[in-house]
């Protein structure tokens, strides 16, 4: 390495751990609203083109809820599927959760906008389900569509499931075929997925922030699901 080259490392490194501490902030914030009385019937109404919420694992709705507020306000019914809880079922579960909201209300032509977990969730109902016809396309935020190593080293099976050699994590990679409805929206720094988001086939956008999950609140996620949607 050379001696130009030190100086610049460890200022990446130093923005890194900045980004890091930033998003775990962010994430207790959120984590903290969650507390409040689930209610989201109201964001269910509008004329513009329907939206799904799929939030991460240990997540719930409200995790998303000022994304979903910002979308409401633009004329997006924003539908939620409560049933999903934290997000800690197996993703295929999850998918045929998703599924039988699209079917009960008879949803079509809808975006969804998903946060990490909830991206492979609304991909596998894409490829794999029936109902997965009725999703015209869907904006994932920081979800490990390449898996993650650090899957691996987790104490719960609902987080070591991110494994790259997970059945579920293989079937999803080789389903390209949903790929090109995707837009795949991360940071430059990914704490949780040192592999990154990119997705073959996919709109791909490398946003200039980092974090897992307070690149939810950058600008361009609200500009990527109204580019899909509208």
């Amino acid at each position: 390495m050379s001696t130009d080259a030190a100086p610049h490392r460890w200022r990446d490194r130093a923005r890194d751990l900045v980004w890091w501490g930033q998003d775990y902030l962010y994430a207790i914030a959120a984590q903290v609203r969650a507390v409040g009385p689930a209610g989201p019937d109201d964001l269910a109404t509008g004329a513009g083109r329907p939206l799904v919420l799929l939030p991460g694992i240990y997540e719930t709705w409200r995790f998303l809820e000022p994304l979903a507020r910002t979308l409401h306000a633009r004329g997006h019914p924003v539908h939620v599927v409560t049933g999903l809880g934290s997000n800690r079922r197996p993703i295929a579960e999850s998918a045929g959760l998703v599924a039988d909201l699209l079917i009960a209300r008879d949803l079509d032509d809808l975006v969804i906008v998903a946060h990490s977990k909830g991206g492979l969730i609304g991909k596998h109902l894409m490829a794999f389900h029936p109902a997965g016809v009725r999703v015209r396309a869907m904006v994932a935020v920081a979800t490990p569509f390449g898996g993650s190593r650090y899957s691996s080293l987790m104490p719960t099976p609902s987080l070591r499931a991110f494994r790259s050699g997970d059945a579920t994590m293989r079937a999803l990679a080789s389903s390209a075929g949903a790929n090109t409805r995707i837009t795949s929206v991360y940071g430059a720094f990914d704490p949780h997925i040192p592999e990154g988001s990119a997705l073959a086939g996919a709109r791909n956008v490398r946003l200039n922030s980092g974090g897992h999950f307070r690149v939810l609140a950058d600008p361009r996620v609200i500009a990527e699901v109204v580019r899909v949607a509208e």
